[in-house]
């Protein structure tokens, strides 16, 4: 369902929309976690909002010229100063408890997690490797993915969004992403995941997601890597675990296939 207004679209997305007001839908513990944050955050900021606007306007109206033309000149007062300096101060220590508490679940990295994928940034495209699938030390399951440009778009796909080979994972399972670049900083960032991981130079950075729903999430390269930055987006599907078996195995036998051809030629 889609609520339109002149300029303004609420709708249920996990890619942006034109005019989109809010988050994409949440897919990821984390994601909902900071969604309430915001929500929680945004509750106290309507409240200092219209407590400051109403010391503003009676102030206005009150104190103008024809109603007082020689103000009262007040030097100090030790109540009013005792309290503007205690409510600031116990605020930010109700956002910060729940701050602290999101920030630290986000770090968390699962010992033990069912899939390991590497994505390696590269100007301008993604390699994704399958490192549960090796074979041998230097064969495993690993493909690259490119943008699809935009004459080779077909109907309901999205521009600069879409790619040739999606990332695939099971859902309502625990996931590493180990991020990391082949030549200069990108960035792996898909909003209704939650997630927004650096790449580095000369460094591995993990981190570990579980994909509570079915769907397909898109997001982009949020590092300047270079001249064709806007073009290098990420799209993971989220499958049952069933289908994410059968996938799978349909990549794994055509590598197979071929690998024994090659030994066979040689």
């Amino acid at each position: 369902m889609k609520s339109k207004w002149l300029f303004l679209t609420i709708a249920p997305c996990d890619a942006a929309e034109p005019w989109q007001l809010g988050f994409q839908d949440a897919a990821t513990p984390m994601m909902q976690g900071i969604i309430d944050l915001h929500h929680d955050i945004f509750f106290f900021l309507i409240l200092i909002l219209v407590f400051v606007s109403r010391i503003l306007v009676r102030a206005l109206w009150h104190f103008h010229y024809p109603k007082n033309p020689i103000p009262q000149r007040i030097v100090h007062g030790t109540t009013i100063e005792i309290l503007r300096t205690i409510f600031p101060s116990i605020i930010p220590m109700f956002i910060a408890i729940p701050s602290f508490a999101l920030l630290y679940s986000m770090d968390e990295v699962v010992v033990d997690p069912a899939i390991t994928i590497k994505a390696i940034g590269h100007q301008w495209y993604r390699t994704y490797e399958y490192s549960d699938y090796n074979s041998s030390d230097e064969q495993s399951l690993t493909f690259d993915s490119y943008t699809i440009p935009e004459d080779d778009l077909e109907l309901g796909q999205s521009r600069l969004l879409e790619v040739d080979n999606r990332v695939v994972v099971p859902a309502k399972t625990h996931l590493r992403i180990i991020v990391t670049p082949a030549d200069v900083p990108h960035s792996w960032a898909v909003p209704s995941l939650g997630v927004k991981c650096d790449a580095v130079p000369g460094r591995l950075n993990q981190i570990s997601i579980s994909v509570q729903r079915e769907g397909v999430y898109y997001g982009q390269c949020s590092e300047i890597c270079g001249t064709n930055h806007a073009f290098t987006p990420i799209v993971v599907e989220a499958v049952p675990s069933k289908d994410y078996g059968s996938r799978v195995s349909n990549q794994l036998i055509p590598q197979t296939t071929g690998e024994a051809e090659a030994e066979m030629k040689e």
